[in-house]
């Protein structure tokens, strides 16, 4: 699939998943905390996210935002100081922007960008609900931002990076909007080898966030590439994919094979900042 048919893949998918409250989906699926539930008759609706991270104790947090699409809590390392102006990148329903607004304050702003209209509705809907008039979400793509250059000091995103199919480009946006001296802090789904055929061809483990992985040492390669100085990994963990879940893309042997080889997808929190211009 070319990078359009890619996207409309996950549109498709976090379409769906935008329709269904937060109970829908921890009840019916593998997503959330307890990633052992994953079995064969939830992975066929719900094998996107066998690896969220639990919100409920963070300042901020809202329920009915929180769709357990997450594979780390980047505001955890994001440094977010009230008063800044932050940016969320694929912000679904608004976990991650309201758990940032409760950061910047009444004096900051929170701006969350997504692709998929029903998920925008919902975050929109749950900003109105809450009566937070400094959150505003965007209709955007991250590989072409609706945002002006040098605007914000803090990007946030949590396993959406890992969907865009030109990485490269969305890094240089991430560039871009950030002010000389901002940051970032990413979580995301990285690879510490390459996958499968069976898996990397699968379209369901794209929107899951697994097949558009690239190697972790890529990745960082590639923020360093873009200009971001001081790019580090604050926080890393092994993602494992229950054998129901790989029986649906290999066959017994490169399922022995894949598990045998130990931790091959990864959670990652990188952080990394944007150097300050110096005049000529």
């Amino acid at each position: 699939m070319n990078g359009e048919q890619l996207k409309a893949v996950v549109r498709k998918k976090y379409g769906e998943i935008a329709k269904k409250s937060p109970v829908e989906l921890s009840s019916a699926s593998c997503c959330g905390t307890q990633s052992s539930c994953c079995g064969p008759s939830d992975t066929e609706s719900h094998d996107f996210v066998p690896f969220n991270d639990d919100y409920t104790n963070l300042q901020g947090y809202n329920a009915a935002a929180d769709l357990q699409l997450g594979c780390g809590v980047p505001t955890e390392v994001a440094g977010i100081k009230p008063g800044a102006t932050v940016l969320d990148l694929g912000s679904g329903a608004g976990n991650d922007a309201f758990v940032a607004r409760a950061l910047v304050g009444e004096s900051g702003t929170v701006i969350g960008i997504d692709m998929t209209k029903p998920m925008l509705a919902k975050a929109r809907k749950n900003a109105e609900t809450l009566g937070f008039s400094n959150v505003e979400f965007r209709l955007g793509d991250i590989e072409d931002l609706p945002v002006e250059p040098g605007s914000i000091d803090v990007v946030i995103s949590n396993c959406v990076l890992n969907l865009v199919p030109d990485k490269d480009q969305a890094f240089r946006e991430m560039f871009r909007v950030l002010k000389p001296g901002g940051h970032f802090a990413v979580s995301d789904i990285v690879l510490a080898r390459e996958l499968p055929p069976g898996l990397l061809q699968a379209a369901e483990m794209y929107a899951g966030c697994v097949s558009g992985a690239i190697l972790k040492d890529d990745y960082l390669n590639r923020l360093t590439a873009t200009g971001f100085k001081n790019v580090t990994v604050r926080i890393e963990k092994p993602i494992t994919l229950p054998r129901e879940v790989l029986s649906q893309y290999l066959s017994d042997t490169e399922i022995a094979s894949f598990i045998a080889a130990g931790a091959t997808i990864l959670s990652i929190t990188v952080y990394g900042e944007s150097p300050i211009s110096v005049s000529a």
